[in-house]
């Protein structure tokens, strides 16, 4: 029994010690201090042995052109700041909008400044590698966002070799707005802004509840549906060697994405 102020002295002993928890991978996400909907998702899709690491910028909660630019500022620090211990074999900027106003590279420096050891990503870079993966060429778009930002992420898509057929928003100011529109409101958006000729419905935000209702609207529409969140985190899987085909999230897992591997 130990009775105050006597000394402890363990018996030497050997852990027995195994790969830890993440064993198989790490992923480290930076998201917006307003983002309602990525953290749970990207727990949601984990495959057993990886490991989902996140820090979050402080953002104001008005999202426009202007507020998005100023995540850059904070990238490389925010970037160190994950599990630099564990080193994540992929650190991605997890915002849609953010990602077409600071731009790939820029946002990839950033990361790379702050975590050298990682592969840098951002949400975008995921889009693209989905839609290209799927062979998806012409496209909707359904986004929370106000129309400048819009325009921005239609420049974009078309940049990147895209046909956009028509990109809808709903003109909502804030993150807390975005997290709030309902998963049922996400399916009947996307199947009102469908278009005959379109390859896949794309549905923008990471900070939307539009992961649970993937399948719904793929069985609906009669093509695959991607998601800011589902691309994300299927491209960073796949770029750490991860192949898992996991089900419940869309025909974008069933690809093997042997073109991103390690």
């Amino acid at each position: 029994m130990y009775r105050s102020g006597d000394v402890i002295t363990s018996k030497p002993r050997t852990p027995e010690m195994d790969g830890g928890r993440y064993h198989r991978a790490g992923l480290g996400f930076i998201l917006m201090s307003t983002d309602l909907a990525a953290e749970q998702d990207f727990f949601t899709m984990a495959p057993e042995g990886v490991g989902v690491h996140i820090t979050r910028l402080k953002t104001d909660d008005y999202t426009t052109p202007e507020t998005l630019a100023q995540h850059i500022a904070n990238m490389a620090e925010a970037a160190a700041r994950l599990q630099p211990d564990m080193k994540p074999e992929v650190i991605s900027y997890s915002c849609t909008s953010g990602s077409i106003v600071n731009g790939e590279d820029r946002v990839f420096e950033q990361i790379a400044k702050g975590a050298p050891w990682t592969q840098p990503m951002c949400l975008v870079t995921g889009v693209v590698d989905a839609m290209r993966e799927l062979g998806a060429r012409k496209i909707v778009v359904g986004t929370p966002y106000l129309d400048a930002i819009n325009v921005a992420e239609a420049e974009f898509l078309v940049q990147k070799g895209f046909e956009v057929l028509d990109i809808q928003g709903l003109n909502l100011e804030t993150g807390l707005e975005f997290g709030r529109v309902t998963p049922a409101y996400w399916k009947k958006f996307a199947l009102e802004i469908d278009h005959p000729q379109a390859d896949a419905i794309f549905l923008s935000c990471s900070g939307i509840r539009s992961l649970e209702v993937i399948e719904e609207i793929e069985q609906a529409a009669g093509k695959p549906v991607i998601t800011s969140n589902q691309a994300q985190f299927w491209s960073c899987l796949r770029r750490a060697g991860i192949t898992d085909q996991l089900t419940g999230f869309g025909q974008l897992f069933s690809q093997a994405g042997t073109s991103l591997l390690p």
